[in-house]
C-alpha cells in the first residue's frame, strides 16, 4: 500500500510538472509579441502585493494591475486565449468566454458601453515563466478572476471566481441564453431530494445571504460548520453532492480535475457539510455552500431578481498557492 501511495505520487507530480512546462512555453510565446511598454505593464515581481488582490466588479469601480485586452493586436490576443485554453478545460474556457460575452449584452439591453466593455479584461504576470520555478499570473475583470500559480512546474488555480448577469437572458438577440445554469441546477437537484428532517439540518436561513460571505477577501478561513454532512446522506445525494464538487473543478483542465477530485473523496468527503439559506423554488433569491476541510464553494444567486450569479472555489491554504509556496522556500532554505 505504501509502495502504491508512492507511484501514485510519483504519476502526479510527473503530471503537474509536464502541464506547467507546457504552459510555460505558452506564457513566453505570449509575452515574446509584446513590445516593451507592453511588457512593462504586465510584468511584475513575484512578490508584488497585487498578487494577491483581487475583485469580481467591472474595472470602471475597481481598477486593475497588468494589460487589458484593448491594449492587445488580434495576434497577441488569439495568442493570450490559446495561452488561457491551456489553463482551463474546454469546458472552463467557454464559461469564462461567455461570461465575458455578457458585457455586450447588458451594453445592448441599456447598459454604458464604457462600463460594460468585454475588452475591459486584464492580464497581469508575477516572476519570469521564462526562468524562474516560481510565477503566476491573473485574468480579471467583471465577473472572472482566475489566478494561477507555478511552483516549480506544479500548477494551483484559486480562487476561481465566475459570475453570471444576467444568468439567464430574458430579452434582445440573446434572449434565452444561460450562463452558469449548472452549478445551480445540480444543487437544486440536491436540496429538493433531502427529506424534511435533512432539509433541517441542510437550510440554515430561510432569507438568502446578499451575496458570497467570502467576498472577494484575499485569505479566508473555514466559514460556521453548518448545514448538513455528507456522511448523513444517501447514495444518491451523495452523487449529487460529488456532481456539484466537479461542476467547479471541471473548469480545470481534466488532469487536474480529477487529481483533486480524487483528493476530496479520499480525504474529506464524509466530512463537506452543504449548507442552503433562501428559497429552494427556482427563480427566487437562495444561496448555497460547500466546505470541506480544504476547500470551501459558495454561490449566491439574490441579485437582479435572482438572475445574478456569483460563485467561487477557494482553497484555504492553497489560495494563490501559499502551500505550494512555503514548501518550495522551505526546501531551497534547507538546500542552501
Amino acid at each position: 500500500m505504501k509502495n502504491l501511495t508512492i507511484i501514485i505520487g510519483l504519476i502526479t507530480c510527473v503530471l503537474f510538472q509536464s502541464f506547467g512546462f507546457y504552459n510555460s512555453n505558452n506564457v513566453v510565446k505570449f509575452l515574446e509579441t509584446l513590445n516593451s511598454e507592453q511588457l512593462e505593464k504586465v510584468m511584475f515581481p513575484f512578490e508584488d502585493n497585487s498578487r494577491e488582490s483581487w475583485h469580481f466588479l467591472p474595472n470602471t469601480s475597481h481598477p486593475r494591475e497588468g494589460i487589458s485586452l484593448k491594449e492587445l493586436n488580434k495576434e497577441q490576443k488569439d495568442l493570450f486565449f490559446k495561452m488561457l485554453g491551456y489553463f482551463l478545460s474546454e469546458t472552463g474556457y467557454n464559461k469564462t468566454k461567455k461570461i465575458i460575452s455578457l458585457e455586450s449584452v447588458l451594453a445592448e439591453l441599456g447598459g454604458d458601453p464604457d462600463y460594460r466593455n468585454p475588452e475591459a479584461y486584464f492580464i497581469a504576470i508575477y516572476g519570469n515563466p521564462k526562468k524562474d520555478n516560481l510565477w503566476a499570473w491573473s485574468f480579471e475583470g467583471h465577473h472572472v478572476a482566475l489566478n494561477f500559480t507555478v511552483v516549480n512546474g506544479i500548477i494551483t488555480a484559486s480562487p476561481r471566481f465566475f459570475g453570471a448577469n444576467p444568468a439567464i437572458v430574458k430579452s434582445g438577440s440573446r434572449k434565452g441564453e444561460r450562463t452558469l445554469h449548472r452549478e445551480e441546477k445540480l444543487a437544486y437537484i440536491l436540496v429538493n431530494a433531502l427529506t424534511e428532517k435533512q432539509r433541517e439540518q441542510a437550510i440554515i436561513a430561510n432569507v438568502a445571504y446578499k451575496d458570497i460571505l467570502t467576498y472577494n477577501h484575499s485569505k479566508v478561513k473555514p466559514l460556521k460548520p453548518e448545514g448538513i454532512l455528507a456522511s448523513t446522506l444517501n447514495n444518491s445525494q451523495k452523487t449529487q453532492l460529488k456532481a456539484i464538487i466537479f461542476e467547479y473543478l471541471s473548469a480545470l483542465p481534466d488532469d487536474l480535475a480529477h487529481i483533486r477530485e480524487a483528493q476530496i473523496h479520499k480525504e474529506e468527503f464524509n466530512d463537506l457539510r452543504f449548507a442552503w439559506a433562501g428559497s429552494t423554488k427556482k427563480g427566487e433569491p437562495h444561496y448555497y455552500r460547500i466546505q470541506g476541510k480544504t476547500f470551501l464553494i459558495e454561490l449566491d444567486n439574490t441579485q437582479t431578481n435572482a438572475n445574478h450569479i456569483h460563485c467561487v472555489w477557494r482553497d484555504f491554504d492553497g489560495d494563490f498557492g501559499r502551500d505550494l509556496i512555503m514548501e518550495h522556500y522551505k526546501k531551497s532554505k534547507h538546500h542552501n
